[in-house]
């Protein structure tokens, strides 16, 4: 493919570093000052715990294989 303008083929060329660094402004002016990023993970990891704990055996090992494969991160990182 030849990537020249042609009658029927233009290039266009955009730079979405503008809007990106505004979108990224609009989210942090939604979250608001409350917002605490370290509580936000801490609340994270405790729901992953939870979530996990109490398997029984068959659940422990469907668990256990999808942290092998890479699905579900090991106990302790979630």
């Amino acid at each position: 493919m030849d990537d020249r303008n042609t009658s029927d083929h233009h290039i266009f060329a955009f730079d979405l570093t503008e809007h990106e660094a505004r979108r990224r402004t609009e989210v942090l002016a939604a979250l608001g000052d409350a917002w605490d990023p370290v509580a936000v993970m801490n609340a994270e990891s405790e729901a992953h715990q939870l979530l996990y704990s109490d398997l029984d055996a068959d659940q422990q090992a469907t668990y256990d294989r999808l942290v092998a494969a890479g699905v579900l991160p090991p106990s302790g990182q979630g």
